[in-house]
């Protein structure tokens, strides 16, 4: 169970403060802002401990989400409910922040005696509203407790629309790792089916082989292990549908080639291609590739055929953007790094990192598609 919840603001001012076990006190607050927040060093663990309590944290935007406790219980668990817990004042507010924090406040319903209750924001906008409070007749205190506790408890009765529309987007993120000669070390897809409707039961199919998935509450899931169809009664409005991760017959949607020379002891240059392996009807959008570069660089000279690139000394790498690239297309940078000389040894502690590269392009690299869909 969780003994505490805290929200700070990016200087460590107390936006929230919960605490709902009597083994954790309001030291932990500041003990959490000091090791933390406030640390000389960046924190990367998202779990600190401290005298025998754990911390557990993320950041969104400039909020700070920290989880208190002295027991040990389900690192996942508590992760799960501070993401669930942010993207539902995200559903309510538009953009978590601050100023939204302050203004509106709805912990006691998703967190009871540090047990985590009701996160689905559908669910919560029933009986939390963000308008004026009026007195609820016992009809009404009888239908949002028959929702909450009943059988379809994400989606309300009597939801009527003139036309009635399904909206699917599978969404996923490759996680690719390639050596210098262009070999695939590890990849990975994760997806998210994401669905907005106003129609009731649903169905589709897939054949791609998925190594682990998650999901709503509101698919049936002996009909997904009997027929491997995803069969549900939809909530109402956008939600997440499913996750799911795959390492199989992975279609790469980009090829980088990186080549590194050095002239001298006091410069070097580097070339790095990148090549679209999609269909040329498709196009992709927002490219950005970092190419890394040695904290002793003095100076970058750059030639791109494509886009803009230009050198941030402060973060160490050369950022290079492209708005569209069409499929089955290359593109190339050239950079020229002026060195300082600051003897051997210094040099030897550069490892170069590898070239990172974020991209969007309407393509599913795992193959999933959604071949049909089923109103019963």
């Amino acid at each position: 169970m969780i003994g505490g919840l805290f929200v700070y603001n990016h200087k460590g001012e107390v936006l929230i403060s919960r605490i709902y076990r009597d083994d954790v006190n309001r030291n932990a607050v500041d003990a959490f802002r000091v090791s933390v927040i406030h640390a000389r060093q960046q924190i990367r663990s998202p779990v600190t401990n401290l005298a025998r309590t754990s911390f557990f944290h993320i950041k969104r935007g400039n909020v700070w989400i920290c989880a208190v406790t002295r027991h040990n219980i389900c690192a996942s668990m508590v992760f799960e409910f501070m993401n669930r817990f942010a993207d539902t004042m995200q559903s309510y507010f538009g953009k978590l922040n601050e100023e939204n924090v302050k203004n509106n406040f709805m912990v006691r319903k998703i967190l009871d005696f540090g047990y985590p209750q009701n996160t689905d924001p559908g669910v919560l906008k029933t009986f939390i509203t963000q308008q004026g409070v009026r007195t609820a007749t016992k009809e009404e205190q009888a239908q949002i407790t028959s929702q909450v506790t009943g059988q379809i408890g994400w989606r309300r009765e009597g939801i009527k629309y003139r036309r009635n529309e399904l909206f699917l987007d599978v969404i996923e993120y490759v996680n690719l790792l390639m050596s210098q000669q262009g070999q695939v070390l590890s990849a990975h897809v994760a997806g998210k089916g994401r669905a907005g409707s106003e129609e009731p039961n649903k169905s589709n199919r897939s054949s791609v082989a998925i190594d682990d998935c998650q999901f709503h509450q509101c698919v049936k899931l002996t009909k997904f292990d009997t027929e491997h169809a995803i069969s549900f009664i939809p909530p109402d409005g956008e939600y997440e549908l499913m996750r799911y991760r795959t390492t199989k017959d992975i279609q790469l949607p980009f090829r980088v080639i990186p080549l590194v020379r050095e002239v001298s002891r006091n410069k070097m240059e580097v070339k790095v291609v990148i090549k679209s392996n999609f269909k040329p009807s498709l196009l992709a959008q927002k490219i950005e590739v970092r190419i890394p570069t040695p904290p002793n660089t003095s100076g970058v000279q750059l030639i791109c055929m494509k886009g803009k690139a230009k050198y941030k000394a402060g973060e160490n790498c050369i950022c290079w953007k492209i708005k569209r690239m069409g499929g089955m297309k290359e593109s190339q940078i050239s950079a020229e790094i002026d060195l300082l000389n600051t003897g051997t040894a210094e040099k030897k502690k550069w490892n170069r990192p590898p070239v990172s590269m974020n991209f969007e392009v309407p393509f599913a690299p795992s193959g999933l598609k959604v071949r049909y869909l089923k109103g019963i």
